[in-house]
């Protein structure tokens, strides 16, 4: 049996982050419309097979989240996805919620389905090499959301979720998404998402979850994007530096924050500008999606047989976020890269 401490303390290592390559069929189909490639399961394997046998991911990439298609396909060497992964020293993940839906007389809100049939679910996953999951929650601003049934509802479901998960001896991901849509300011991101994470906390607790075998995967604290604001990367820093502080349990290894609609770069110099302020024992990385992949995919739409010039894009913006996470990282090396 692995330990799941050790596993959740190997995801966030220090100069190593995870790769969301969880995007449903319908959101990889959205993602290859933009870039004019039809989206057959083949050329959705062929882009992440692509990204998984990168000669740098070992030294970047400690997990990769994987969706439910992916994790049972076969690579082109003959290896399953997960095997091909692990080979190489990356830990492979999957992703288990079953998508948001409407929650019940709050229509405007979500809740995050897929506990029915978890438990029987997670014993294939593990079984095909996952040892990470993941589960998203999320919670819009507005005047008058998040609703306290909305944050509890969630945090509620992730706890259980998280139960289930260590249970069968695999890390829990805990995602509690506040959104960036909207028009509110840094200020009531920064008070939505500490009372989401005291709730998701709470729920923790209450349903004995180990805290040193999960991962953290919050959002940052940012303006809303209809705002009209600007994000101050210094303010983004401190702001979400203090939330988290204020607002985790310390026994938590590590944060994976998620990329939530940033650019690049924007996602690279706030996690930059984190470390650089931290003197927690919390080790802040990533778990970004199209925040890792957007160049590599529209360099492999270009030529889906150039592997080698989409894996060099691809090491390029992992290396970037890898000297994030040490708080080493400089805009002059993005304009070097370029």
């Amino acid at each position: 049996m692995e330990n799941i401490e050790s596993i959740a303390k190997a995801m966030v290592k220090k100069g190593k982050g995870i790769l969301a390559a969880d995007e449903s069929s319908g959101t990889m189909a959205k993602r290859l419309d933009a870039v004019k490639v039809p989206s057959t399961e083949q050329n959705r394997l062929n882009f992440r097979e692509t990204l998984f046998t990168s000669q740098k991911i070992k030294d970047f990439i400690s997990g990769v989240i994987l969706y439910d298609e992916t994790i049972k396909q076969t690579a082109s060497n003959g290896k399953n996805i997960a095997k091909l992964l692990s080979d190489q020293g990356v830990i492979p993940g999957i992703k288990v919620d079953k998508g948001t839906k409407s929650l019940p007389l709050s229509n405007d809100e979500k809740i995050t389905e897929g506990l029915d049939g978890l438990k029987e679910r997670l014993v294939d996953y593990y079984k095909l090499g996952a040892r990470f999951t993941k589960w998203r929650a999320v919670y819009n601003i507005s005047k008058v959301y998040p609703s306290k049934m909305s944050i509890v509802a969630n945090a509620h479901a992730l706890a259980r979720y998280a139960a289930i998960v260590q249970d069968t001896n695999m890390v829990p991901i805990v995602e509690p998404e506040v959104l960036m849509d909207g028009s509110h300011d840094i200020n009531k991101c920064y008070d939505v998402t500490a009372a989401v994470l005291q709730e998701c906390f709470n729920q923790l607790v209450i349903h004995k979850i180990n805290l040193k075998g999960i991962v953290l995967k919050p959002n940052m604290i940012l303006n809303g994007t209809e705002s009209g604001k600007k994000n101050d990367t210094k303010e983004v820093a401190e702001k979400t530096y203090n939330c988290i502080r204020e607002n985790v349990s310390h026994d938590v290894p590590g944060i994976a924050f998620l990329s939530g609609g940033q650019s690049e770069v924007e996602a690279t110099e706030n996690l930059n500008s984190i470390n650089k302020i931290n003197t927690t024992n919390f080790s802040f990385t990533f778990s970004y999606g199209r925040a890792l992949q957007q160049s590599a995919l529209k360099t492999w739409a270009k030529n889906i047989a150039d592997k080698k010039t989409v894996q060099t894009v691809f090491d390029l913006r992992s290396e970037m976020n890898s000297l994030a996470t040490l708080g080493k990282w400089k805009v002059d090396l993005e304009k070097k890269a370029a």
